[in-house]
């Protein structure tokens, strides 16, 4: 079986054959009569897929030009349903076997509402239930902790949102084509942010096992990706971790406070990095080790910086994949074995996978 860092490693190479095959994937999905009086876009996600869609949130809504929302399918399914005329609804299941997402797209089907599902496996139950399925275009990852599922939904979201703003009339071509290439520079910076990712993690490796709790804080794009630091370090090193959006964690967060945190800013370098210092300042006084990944600026100490120039939009494409080393890393050290699940009994007892 292939591990977290197997998958990471393999990011490339679909991150290169989705963008080649993105006119294959994606043309013609959302055409003018699918997205005809649609004021607004929700994704239903939860996990990973929430925090991929938090990930390529405001790049959607640039793109687009239409407010994006994401919600848990159980509190919608539940308790929140209402089938909207001039929304257009998306559904994100890696593996395809959530129940959440399953029961909210059958309650949909049965309605006769229409929604799109994001998904990578043709024979998962998600498939089956739904009428309008989008393939991730990347083959069923064997991992119960997902990596490259994740990073490749902020990819597919981001060329769907530029097929929809291509159709709606808020992207023209040159911008497309603009953004188009930076998302190819990106891919082919791919193995560079590993390299330094690895050289970074083990220059600070002791740091990190020595952890009781790591907090990520991101803003715009990198708020997904501090909720996937959150998720992959509780997940595989089985520590306390914290993701939190920039402003979020200043209204009230920072008063839990230990001297003895690790908090990691993940900083894009975009438009609240002005905030993102201060609040470094205000850290340093109180916390013995506060460290940045930047998207470009250079950092001090023990920072990581990327060398990546892109629209800060983009960068959640790229930035989580040092979380996603260090979570496998950390894992390891840990002797966390991640090829079984640590409570074999959960999945049956819950019912939370079909």
């Amino acid at each position: 079986m292939k591990n977290i860092k197997d998958y990471v490693n393999l990011e490339h190479t679909f991150y290169q054959k989705i963008f080649k095959n993105r006119e294959e994937l994606y043309n013609g999905k959302f055409d003018k009569s699918t997205l005809k009086n649609v004021s607004n876009i929700v994704i239903f996600a939860t996990g990973s897929s929430s925090n991929a869609a938090y990930s390529a949130l405001p790049f959607m809504s640039k793109t687009t030009g239409l407010p994006i929302y994401v919600e848990e399918p159980s509190i919608s399914a539940n308790y929140l349903l209402n089938f909207n005329d001039d929304t257009l609804y998306l559904a994100i299941s890696q593996g395809g076997h959530s129940y959440s997402i399953v029961n909210l797209v059958e309650k949909f089907e049965q309605n006769g509402k229409k929604i799109f599902t994001l998904t990578s496996d043709e024979e998962a139950p998600v498939y089956k239930v739904s009428d309008h399925v989008l393939s991730m275009g990347m083959p069923v990852e064997e991992m119960p902790y997902v990596s490259a599922g994740y990073s490749v939904t902020i990819l597919d979201l981001m060329l769907i949102s530029m097929e929809i703003g291509s159709v709606l009339g808020n992207l023209n071509k040159k911008q497309q084509e603009a953004y188009e290439l930076e998302i190819e520079e990106i891919i082919s910076s791919i193995p560079h942010v590993i390299d330094k990712s690895n050289k970074w993690i083990e220059s600070n490796v002791s740091l990190f096992d020595k952890a009781k709790r790591i907090i990520w804080i991101g803003y715009g794009s990198t708020y997904g990706v501090a909720r996937e630091g959150e998720t992959k370090v509780t997940e595989t090193v089985r520590i306390s971790s914290w993701g939190k959006e920039l402003e979020e964690y200043m209204h009230g967060p920072y008063l839990g406070l230990n001297s003895e945190d690790v908090i990691i800013f993940i900083d894009s370098n975009g438009l609240l990095e002005d905030r993102v210092n201060r609040l470094k300042e205000f850290l340093n006084s109180h916390v013995k080790n506060v460290l940045t990944i930047n998207a470009r600026n250079k950092g001090i100490n023990k920072d990581l910086t990327l060398d990546i120039e892109c629209d800060e939009l983009l960068a959640s494409l790229f930035m989580t994949i040092p979380i996603h080393l260090m979570s496998f890393e950390l894992s390891q050290l840990k002797k966390n074995d991640l090829t079984v699940s640590a409570f074999p009994e959960f999945d049956k007892i819950t019912a939370s996978k079909i």
